[in-house]
């Protein structure tokens, strides 16, 4: 960081300049589980320009089938690509299992979207732990979450 002296202030008060100023923002939108990673394709098909979209499922299925063009297979080992069959632990257990890929795939963001529904495993379980990982890595975090309709039955929600 520079420090500029006013000639038109007080010239012993030094302000900083801050040169990263004209650093473009990085937006990304990660998108957890089934419910999220079809919210990111959605985006994606909608045509949202200077965002980056990230999709992170334990489902290898699903996930190959999402238009993102950053994709996660979160717990390789835990789940082998099966899915976290409805159970928020196994989401949660998988994202730990992936927390090093997470981290490489969100550290540079400047703000990062996460969207999930609370309906089932992967959303679930994994959501906390990435936010919580972004919290770590000073990122600006915003979570949108959906509930399922009372048809679906009761959200997973710990």
């Amino acid at each position: 960081m520079n420090i500029h002296k006013s000639a038109q202030s007080n010239p012993s008060i030094e302000y900083p300049i801050d040169y990263q100023a004209d650093k473009a923002t990085v937006i990304k939108v990660i998108g957890l589980g089934g419910a999220g990673s079809n919210a990111v394709d959605r985006m994606i098909q909608f045509g949202i320009d200077g965002v980056d979209f990230l999709a992170a499922n334990t489902d290898r299925q699903a996930l190959s089938e999402n238009e993102a063009p950053t994709k996660l297979l979160l717990g390789k080992q835990f789940t082998n690509g099966h899915g976290a069959g409805g159970d928020p632990q196994i989401g949660e257990t998988a994202a730990y299992e992936s927390l090093s890929d997470l981290s490489e795939s969100i550290e540079d963001a400047d703000i990062l979207f996460i969207t999930c529904g609370m309906g089932g495993g992967t959303g679930t379980g994994a959501a906390p732990v990435v936010a919580e990982l972004a919290r770590d890595l000073d990122i600006i975090t915003v979570a949108v979450v959906t509930m399922p309709f009372n048809f679906e039955g009761n959200p997973s929600i710990p």
